[in-house]
């Protein structure tokens, strides 16, 4: 059987500055995505309340959430995985990169616990004890699916590519931000480094037919079309 993908919910920026927004117009929320290879289901991103998630999750699959066998996270930036508590029996995955530089980073807001207001603290403290449930993800999740290394947006970040027969897919978290942002050659303001961000989105544009962005729909690239 083949690889497939199936959106589960497109994402949006809070702002989006191709369209002239400077100040956030709506809440953010990454593009999560359903990718079903064999008995395995992968969920990336999954970005959602997890109340809204779970229903949105049954509208597109007529699944439920205990369904799932595992859980990626491009990045592990909140919006993209506000919803993760939904999924406890799951495997949860991210890049290893990216798990231990987000680690040390809530290790340091930790230690600066004099600094934080109370409730500060306690978000990280919730945060270091949610990424003890992750662990580094393998080069490939099956025969279809491997880990695709998309550094800049943040420091770790990683996308997925998947190779069904015909296409070669990449689901690209920030990488990717918007259809418009690729199609533009642009990158997202907030990127952790900007240079690795350009050559991340120039490598997926290089390699795939189909591109799911990090807050938008799915899009051809433009050699799909030939």
């Amino acid at each position: 059987m083949s690889v497939e993908f199936t959106i589960i919910s497109i994402g949006a920026l809070s702002h989006n500055r191709l369209w002239g927004e400077s100040g956030a117009a709506r809440t953010a929320h990454a593009t999560t995505t359903l990718v079903a290879d064999g008995e395995k289901l992968i969920l990336v991103d999954p970005s959602l309340p997890p109340t809204v998630l779970a229903a949105r999750f049954n509208e597109r699959t007529g699944r439920g959430l205990a369904d799932v066998t595992e859980v990626f996270c491009t990045t592990l930036r909140p919006v993209h995985r506000r919803g993760i508590a939904a999924l406890p029996e799951a495997k949860w995955w991210c890049g290893e990169m990216e798990l231990i530089r987000y680690s040390d980073h809530l290790a340091e807001l930790a230690a600066s616990a004099d600094r934080l207001n109370t409730e500060d603290l306690q978000a990280v403290k919730e945060d270091q004890k949610l990424l003890e449930r992750f662990s580094p993800a393998p080069e490939k999740l099956t025969e279809q699916v491997q880990l695709f290394p998309l550094l800049g947006p943040s420091v770790g970040s990683c996308g997925l590519l998947l190779t069904p027969p015909t296409t070669t897919v990449v689901i690209a978290g920030d990488a990717a931000l918007t259809a418009g942002h690729v199609e533009r050659g642009q990158v997202w303001a907030g990127c952790a480094d900007a240079e690795a961000a350009m050559e991340s989105l120039q490598s997926i544009i290089e390699v795939a037919d189909v591109i799911v962005p990090g807050h938008d729909n799915v899009m051809l690239t433009a050699k799909r079309w030939f």
